[in-house]
């Protein structure tokens, strides 16, 4: 079937994307080979309203059946990096041709030497991806995501919580700024506290449509100052749950509070109703974290790279 290609336009469209991406991630067995709802609102308003990386009128494409149901979708997120959402009823390769070739004409980033390039991701299992991307001089670089997926079937370990902290969840706007600078500070470990631009970001965070304080849990250390964090995305619609992000303030690492706030979150979805949970891994510290509360399953997503 000939699906037709056109710009994101209006809000209705960021809406029915959200639908297609659940719709996709059933066709695909609730396996990762396309995002989950939780990380295009995460792009859409941590990426784009916070981080400046794109517009919705000019990095997102959707192709459509002549019905106008949508039957792919294409969308940057880090400048350059990009995804390709297929519904595997109309993935050929002819399709994902037409995808990367609009890709490369309107989603690349400039180099600092002044280069254009585009890094497109693929599952390492995906084939008919990789040819594609290989007979058009991609190459595959070192980067990857480890997809990781826990059953919650599997019994929940009672991890204590180092003694002298608690945990719980996130309180009110007062603990905005202590909530808004632990999650920077894990993710910037060469950087100064100067560096930090405040907490008008995390009210963006909170316009996800999946959030919900009660999933937002962090751990309190014994002087009240804010230690660690965990967010989770629950989908009611899948029952599915995602950690993004997880991190603990550089004073308070090697105490265990991540994993403690991962199998406390991990309970709060199992009473949720939850039947599976997921969160990404990309280096050795996060593999062994994941790994040690269940997150042994993954699907391995690898980066590849186009001069342009």
């Amino acid at each position: 079937m000939k699906l037709t290609m056109r710009r994101y336009q209006t809000e209705e469209d960021y809406w029915r994307i959200r639908e297609f991406l659940r719709e996709v991630f059933r066709a695909n067995g609730r396996r990762e080979l396309c995002w989950q709802t939780y990380r295009f609102d995460y792009w859409r308003w941590h990426g784009v309203e916070n981080m400046g990386h794109g517009k919705l009128e000019t990095d997102l494409f959707l192709w459509e059946k002549p019905d106008g149901q949508i039957g792919a979708v294409l969308n940057r997120e880090n400048p350059g990096s990009v995804f390709l959402q297929v519904h595997p009823d109309y993935r050929t390769p002819y399709l994902e041709e037409e995808m990367l070739a609009v890709a490369e004409g309107n989603l690349f980033t400039v180099t600092s030497n002044g280069r254009k390039t585009l890094r497109v991701w693929v599952l390492e299992h995906d084939h008919l991806r990789q040819d594609i991307v290989s007979k058009r001089n991609y190459a595959e670089s070192a980067h990857a995501d480890y997809q990781r997926r826990r059953d919650m079937s599997m019994p929940i370990p009672d991890v204590p919580v180092a003694e002298g902290y608690t945990v719980r969840s996130l309180g009110g706007v007062e603990e905005h700024p202590a909530r808004s600078l632990i999650s920077w500070q894990p993710f910037h470990p060469d950087e100064s506290d100067d560096a930090y631009k405040g907490s008008r970001w995390y009210d963006n965070i909170q316009r996800c449509p999946l959030y919900r304080r009660d999933l937002d849990i962090v751990a309190v250390a014994p002087d009240g100052e804010l230690a660690a964090f965990c967010t989770i995305w629950f989908d009611d619609v899948n029952r599915t749950g995602a950690f993004e992000p997880v991190g603990t303030a550089p004073t308070h690492q090697r105490r265990g509070l991540a994993r403690a706030l991962m199998n406390e979150g991990l309970r709060r979805l199992e009473r949720l109703g939850a039947t599976l949970a997921f969160v990404g891994s990309w280096n050795e510290a996060t593999h062994a974290l994941y790994s040690s509360v269940g997150f042994t399953e993954y699907d391995l997503l690898k980066a590849w790279v186009k001069d342009l």
